[in-house]
């Protein structure tokens, strides 16, 4: 097959016009244009009268040979690259036969240890799964309970659970993760197996949703189990027990519960998730090497979604083209801060996402119609540790805590977040009252000033950037639009450093894996990181060396999204 990419087209071509453009772009008659695969799709909206289709598409064609003779050179015109994921071991139920065999454990069940644990899986390695909270299901339940009644549990909430922190969001699918193993293309493959719409494929933003997320979350671990996995509920880690290797650093022998049950483990995926806060303490009490890193903290931001499409797309017929409208906006501060839009929602809700009592936290979330009546995205203000949080790997922690504490206080207490009017914000004054914009945030928020939730070098260089948004997208600075405190869980503050074979550089047969050790950021990256950490488990329990494309990725993973 020929691929082609950047073909261009009007945003309410005929289907027929695809073929007639492929066609004339290869020189061909379209008789001699066979199957057509659309294999990404995307739009250009910088020009919103001029809104145009942009495809890259794989093509049957007469003559293949020579039409791709013909169009030698061109950067836009090749041979259909082999995308097909291939294991990295075939003799994994071998492997798991041999007496003595430990089977690897995993530890979370968030898009990372998913992944990681699928892969394993289908190797015939028969992973055990640890997963803190609840199933998704039961952990939907008592995240409701935080919305609607103020009751959280700290064990089953948004950050804890089957499916993790990626459930209760906007279920983005795409990274800047540099992928040329198509570990990505695994991921989306085993998504839409599992119930997920095939326009996943080949739309380049595509997003889920968190209903079809949590059937999907079902589907994935329905196959695990019936490859010889195994899933346990409530298993919290609480010490890894290991012994001196006699070559100068440690080995994984077990993993001890918080009910004193020991687990015998020597090959074990670290995939916790950004908010693990008690595990990186117990990581570090026993040795694990681990520094901090820079995330970024803010505020979530509300516009009616009819102002972003406006803006975004011009004519209201786009939206039913396209969808609710995105945006991504940066601004560099003259107080040499960076402030970005993080976590975009198209038509979605602010939800509460705390872990831990008496602190609120905010992240954004949309289904996947992306309907309802606003939009949000955190603005958020980058941190460095340098800078902001001396003090040692878990001082990023705690300069998060400090921060979600100062907004439940602001909020009155029972988990409602502190908000302002962004006119309001502008002037330098306290909101005693909400404008137009309902905000979705529940329970509920309180009206109030936001510098007394957030560094003021956040608040100043979130001022300055508005005016500048607006700019860029007309509406974005309106006085009633609904600012919401505090965003802190961008990241996670820390990154546990791994070798480029998986392991953690002083605990050997602890993998290190996803958000929480710092190499991915959103569901894709973290269950393609997923994917990669398994291959390294899966070749150690071979007694195979990682190749050198894979090295590359262990220790240059991304946390981008």
């Amino acid at each position: 097959m020929i691929r082609l990419t950047e073909l261009r087209l009007p945003l309410d071509h005929a289907e027929a016009v695809l073929k007639q453009a492929v066609a004339a772009r290869l020189g061909v008659a379209e008789a001699d244009v066979g199957e057509i695969n659309v294999f990404r799709r995307g739009h250009d909206a910088r020009k919103r009268g001029r809104i145009v289709l942009v495809y890259t598409v794989d093509c049957v064609v007469r003559d293949e040979a020579d039409v791709l003779a013909a169009h030698a050179g061109a950067r836009d015109i090749m041979p259909t690259p082999d995308t097909t994921y291939r294991f990295a071991i075939s003799d994994g139920a071998e492997i798991a036969a041999r007496p003595g065999y430990v089977r690897p454990v995993v530890i979370g069940a968030g898009p990372c240890g998913l992944m990681a644990a699928l892969v394993l899986a289908q190797m015939g390695l028969r992973p055990l799964v640890l997963e803190r909270g609840k199933a998704v299901r039961e952990r939907t339940v008592d995240t409701f309970a935080l919305w609607r009644k103020s009751i959280l549990n700290p064990e089953s909430n948004v950050q804890f659970g089957e499916g993790g922190a990626g459930t209760f969001s906007d279920g983005k699918l795409y990274s800047q993760v540099s992928d040329p193993r198509h570990y990505g293309r695994k991921v989306l493959s085993a998504f839409v197996r599992a119930g997920a719409p095939e326009e996943i494929l080949y739309l380049s933003r595509p997003h889920i949703g968190t209903f079809r997320l949590v059937t999907m979350v079902e589907h994935i671990r329905a196959e695990i189990e019936s490859l010889g996995g195994e899933y346990r509920f409530g298993a919290h880690v609480s010490d890894f027990i290991s012994h001196d290797d006699g070559a100068g650093s440690r080995r994984m022998t077990g993993l001890r519960l918080t009910d004193g049950e020991e687990i015998a483990a020597s090959h074990v995926i670290l995939a916790i998730g950004h908010s693990a806060r008690d595990t990186f303490a117990a990581l570090h009490a026993a040795g694990v090497e681990m520094v901090a890193k820079p995330f970024s903290i803010g505020v979530r931001i509300e516009h009616p979604q009819s102002i972003i499409n406006t803006a975004r797309y011009g004519q209201p017929e786009n939206v039913s083209l396209l969808g609710a409208a995105d945006y991504k906006l940066v601004h560099h501060a003259s107080n040499g801060r960076a402030v970005y839009s993080f976590c975009m929602c198209p038509g979605g809700t602010v939800v509460a996402a705390t872990s831990e009592t008496g602190q609120v936290v905010t992240n954004g979330m949309s289904q996947y119609s992306r309907a309802e009546r606003n939009a949000n995205a955190g603005i958020v203000v980058g941190v460095t540790p340098e800078r902001d949080y001396p003090g040692g790997p878990l001082a990023g922690i705690a300069f998060q805590r400090e921060w979600e504490r100062r907004a439940f206080e602001a909020g009155g207490g029972g988990y409602f977040a502190p908000a302002q009017l962004v006119g309001d914000f502008l002037d330098g004054r306290a909101s005693t009252s909400l404008g137009d914009v309902v905000p979705s945030y529940r329970p509920g928020v309180t009206p109030t000033d936001l510098t007394t939730c957030l560094p003021g070098f956040v608040t100043d260089a979130i001022r300055e950037a508005l005016p500048t948004f607006e700019r860029k997208l007309a509406g974005f600075s309106m006085r009633d639009a609904v600012m919401t405190g505090v965003e802190t869980r961008t990241s996670s503050p820390l990154r546990i450093p791994r070798g480029a074979d998986g392991q953690g550089l002083n605990l050997r047969g602890l993998f290190p894996a996803g958000e929480g050790a710092g190499y991915a950021g959103g569901i894709l990256s973290a269950g393609i990181d997923g994917i990669r950490i398994a291959e390294a488990v899966a070749l150690s329990l071979a007694g195979r060396q990682v190749d050198q494309a894979m090295r590359r990725g262990m220790v240059h993973a991304s946390d981008a999204q």
